[in-house]
């Protein structure tokens, strides 16, 4: 999984906290509908949503490639036919469509969320900061943008920063378990362990699954010398299914 961290204190040297991924591109629900003028796109352009809906991401740019042909001012095109490519690891690509789609229409802050997204994966994770907070400053209520700033900017070790967007994605969504486990992380990468203790609590709360809650938490409480706290939560992982956890148990509980 992917972690903020280069190394943990020495208490913990084999031990890294986990952070929760960014959000994948279709948290906000399936591609986007689109409002084609010409029959012959509209029946491109839904067949290129049926097969993205069933993974056939390539059959799918076949039919978006189709759609942009006959409206080549087509955004939700260019966006979706961006996110079938990066769905394929085409990271570049899917970029050019999402900044063609920025261009047709400057003030679509979906178009910035998912340009924010592929520059993550290729780990540009300056240009995914700014193109995050564009589509911020256009939607101001846009929680997964938040959070997906807090992912980016915890990379670039802005720790600071990367709290101040969970917390915004948190007041925005109280119910956001990922972001209280994130911002725990950072909290503890600023060795404020007592706090990343509460927002773990807060995650756990929020859910009950939630494994890498579990999993940091006893981290921190190893931290903090409260071993018998560790190894109650490292069970609890190792229960919901993390190797890590249950091998530090069988080595340490």
């Amino acid at each position: 999984m992917p972690t903020l961290s280069r190394a943990v204190p020495t208490l913990m040297s084999r031990r890294i906290p986990a952070i929760a991924a960014a959000l994948s591109v279709l948290v906000l629900g399936a591609p986007l509908l689109t409002g084609c003028s010409d029959f012959a796109e509209t029946i491109a352009f839904g067949n290129a949503r049926d097969k993205y809906a069933k993974g056939d991401y390539q059959g799918a740019i076949i039919d978006y490639d189709k759609a942009i042909k006959i409206n080549p001012k087509d955004v939700d095109a260019y966006i979706n036919r961006g996110l079938a490519k990066r769905n394929l690891n085409d990271y570049q690509a899917a970029i050019a469509d999402f900044s063609k789609a920025t261009q047709l229409n400057p003030h679509y802050a979906r178009a910035y969320y998912h340009r924010g997204n592929a520059k993550s994966d290729l780990e540009d994770f300056q240009g995914a900061t700014v193109d995050f907070g564009k589509a911020i400053q256009l939607d101001r209520e846009y929680v997964i943008a938040y959070y997906n700033r807090g992912f980016v900017k915890g990379k670039l070790n802005d720790y600071q920063g990367a709290i101040a967007d969970f917390s915004k994605a948190i007041q925005l969504d109280p119910q956001y378990a990922k972001a209280y486990n994130n911002r725990g992380f950072v909290k503890g990468k600023l060795k404020d362990y007592q706090s990343a203790i509460a927002d773990y609590n807060k995650a756990i709360a929020i859910n009950p699954q939630h494994t890498l809650a579990f999993t940091n938490r006893g981290i921190a409480k190893e931290l903090v010398k409260d071993l018998e706290g560790a190894c109650a939560d490292w069970r609890k992982a190792a229960a919901l299914g993390n190797r890590d956890a249950a091998r530090w148990v069988s080595k340490q509980c």
